[in-house]
């Protein structure tokens, strides 16, 4: 099972959007072995993170898996190292012929496509968090939105 996660860079966490992630991972994943995919970029990827951090504490067949929309030398000598002691593995997906400007939304597409489940926090109608939540959309998906985008 494939558990992505998509919101706002701007994203404030809080408590109640903490107990409503948990209680979701707890519903649909359960005990079962899931990969979180995470971006690892702005306030809601963060809050994702600690999140699914403190659901694998409890359920130790939960991997996090951060996929990273750079191959290049200087993003790898910058930010591998840190990256490779909080997550339990990096993908990063075939993605190199895409131009660099465009990596992260080519990046959330992958991750929405490999994903069971997408887990959202997108509360406007514009930007990359909701781009990807009508990816999702498109695609059919299960999307558990925390945002209170109504549509």
């Amino acid at each position: 099972m494939i558990v992505a996660f998509c919101g706002h860079a701007n994203f404030s966490k809080s408590e109640k959007y903490e107990q409503k992630l948990l209680t979701f991972l707890k519903e649909k994943v359960g005990d079962q072995p899931a990969d979180m995919y995470l971006g690892g970029y702005g306030g809601f990827d963060r809050f994702a993170y600690d999140c699914c951090k403190k659901y694998q504490e409890t359920h130790p067949k939960i991997s996090l898996i951060f996929i990273t929309p750079y191959l290049t030398v200087e993003y790898q000598k910058n930010h591998l190292e840190c990256l490779e002691t909080m997550y339990d593995s990096i993908i990063y997906p075939e993605i190199e012929d895409k131009p660099l400007r465009f990596a992260i939304s080519y990046r959330n597409k992958y991750m929405v496509e490999k994903a069971d489940y997408v887990v959202a926090c997108v509360s406007h109608d514009w930007g990359g968090a909701y781009t990807t939540y009508k990816h999702a959309k498109r695609k059919g998906k299960y999307i558990f939105n925390l945002g209170d985008l109504q549509e």
